[in-house]
């Protein structure tokens, strides 16, 4: 008797219980990665090892940097990451006003996402958020000055937090690809 079980790059095995075969990979079951129908096994174009390899280390960063970067401003601060990722893309601006889906969009956040954060830094008195006169319901979001305070004291400590579990681990060249890197990933994210 066979069963399928999906390995980690996606790719459907076949095992085989009472017969003499060894595990081998079989042939591609429809929608392995996405419970969606994919087409033939043809069509799926595989990560090779070196690809995988290069995947499953990016999937650490995006998951266990953020992590790691949440739980030290959390000890460290009043903020979590995100907080803190707001207020200062805020402090940045010339005027520390910000309309809401901007602030969204450079933050990677999703509106509803940003309004419960937003909410929480109002209550703080951190943030204020002010509707823009006229038609549509446009908001725009305002750091205060005891944010701006709040900001300037977490910043060092995450500046820290960067540089530790990030930039002090990689070389000029090593620093520069990341940049590519991270500028191809973010054009393919806007293309699709």
């Amino acid at each position: 008797m066979a069963e399928s079980t999906a390995g980690t790059n996606g790719r459907r095995r076949r095992s085989t219980r009472n017969a003499s075969t060894s595990d081998a990979p079989g042939p591609a079951v429809e929608g392995a990665c996405t419970g969606q129908p994919t087409g033939p096994a043809t069509e799926t174009r595989w990560l090779s090892r070196d690809e995988r390899a290069a995947w499953l280390a990016t999937s650490a960063i995006m998951i266990s940097l953020p992590a790691a970067l949440d739980a030290r401003m959390q000890r460290e601060t009043r903020l979590t990451f995100f907080e803190y990722m707001v207020l200062s893309v805020l402090s940045e601006e010339p005027d520390h006003t910000m309309q809401m889906s901007g602030l969204a969009t450079r933050t990677s956040a999703s509106l509803s996402r940003l309004s419960h954060v937003a909410g929480r830094l109002e209550k703080r008195g951190l943030l204020s958020r002010a509707r823009i006169p006229g038609s549509g319901r446009r908001t725009n979001a305002i750091l205060t000055e005891a944010g701006y305070e709040e900001v300037v004291e977490a910043a060092p400590g995450h500046v820290a937090a960067v540089r530790e579990y990030l930039m002090d681990g990689l070389d000029p060249h090593e620093l520069a690809t990341l940049r590519r890197i991270g500028t191809a990933v973010e054009a393919a994210i806007d293309r699709g």
